[in-house]
């Protein structure tokens, strides 16, 4: 026979579990839509100051630019791994630790490592246990990304990239589809070809196609002074944009996957609790009716 005061100790740790779960589901679900709205916002902006990258590239002017421009061979790339702080988020991290470890051993295949740098104490640790090296941590970054901070961290990436000492920036995260999707990614963001402001494919919103074949040029903008002097001030500040994008990208997909895990969390511990109970209500109605019985034996053995 169970023990009942076992039983019953074990029903109220696990009681006090499901209110722990339930409050950090509570409170993942507020950080959720904050992050959510940072996220839309920078979106709207990234889109719109890529599409303005986009056409000054393809405007007809004979202007470049440094991160623009791909190098010839590809000797050294840097990796940026965005992670998180904390745990209890599932396979949040795990995903994302493994899909960055598969690319830097996809990039030592064909190149050498570059300068690996971790966001989040999570991934730190990961890397560290796996016996990767690290050049680089973070552990500044929560739900609420700053850009000036971000900032710093695309400043040095760009000095890298065009002072030769790497060849290509890659970045992991996870990234923000929709609240029901969240998929770990690695992105090549400089040299900063990417320019499509459209998920689609056919035509982007820039004119080009997606074989790369150039339709309608824009080549309505004038240059004041210069068009390279603008181009100087506008692609870094979107390579800025598009980096602080992925932050707030990877800060909005965590939350989401620490609320999905505490609240199936707190689905398992009311599941345990209503198993207890019933192994409980039946120990307990069996120790009374055997109670009962011992009455009645003595009752009967004194008649």
């Amino acid at each position: 026979m169970a023990n009942i005061r076992q039983l019953d100790k074990r029903r109220k740790s696990v009681r006090n579990i499901r209110k722990i779960t339930r409050t950090m589901e509570l409170i993942a679900t507020a950080r959720f839509k904050k992050a959510m709205d940072r996220a839309a916002a920078a979106t709207d902006y990234t889109k719109r100051i890529t599409q303005i990258v986009q056409d000054l590239a393809n405007s007809g002017a004979s202007v470049s630019h440094p991160l623009l421009v791909a190098h010839d061979t590809v000797k050294a790339v840097d990796i940026l791994v965005l992670t998180a702080n904390r745990g209890l988020c599932g396979g949040y991290n795990g995903s994302l630790v493994r899909v960055a470890a598969q690319r830097r051993s996809e990039i030592q295949e064909q190149a050498d490592a570059g300068q690996t740098s971790v966001s989040g104490k999570r991934g730190i640790s990961a890397f560290r246990y796996a016996g990767i090296p690290i050049e680089k941590t973070y552990t500044q970054f929560d739900d609420q990304p700053s850009f000036d901070a971000v900032a710093k961290i695309a400043d040095e990436l760009i000095y890298r990239f065009v002072s030769g000492q790497v060849d290509r920036v890659d970045v992991a995260y996870t990234q923000f589809i929709s609240s029901s999707k969240q998929v770990p990614v690695v992105e090549t963001l400089l040299p900063f070809a990417g320019l499509d402001v459209s998920s689609s494919a056919g035509t982007t919103s820039a004119g080009t196609t997606s074989t790369g074949q150039e339709s309608n040029v824009r080549d309505d903008y004038e240059f004041l002074p210069n068009a390279s002097a603008i181009l100087e001030e506008v692609v870094p500040a979107s390579f800025r944009a598009r980096l602080f994008k992925c932050f707030l990208d990877a800060a909005v997909s965590e939350q989401i996957a620490r609320m999905v895990a505490m609240k199936s969390a707190t689905e398992n511990a009311g599941d345990i609790i209503k198993g207890l109970s019933r192994t409980y209500n039946r120990a307990r109605q069996s120790k009374i009716t055997q109670e009962i019985m011992e009455i009645i034996g003595g009752v009967e053995a004194l008649g």
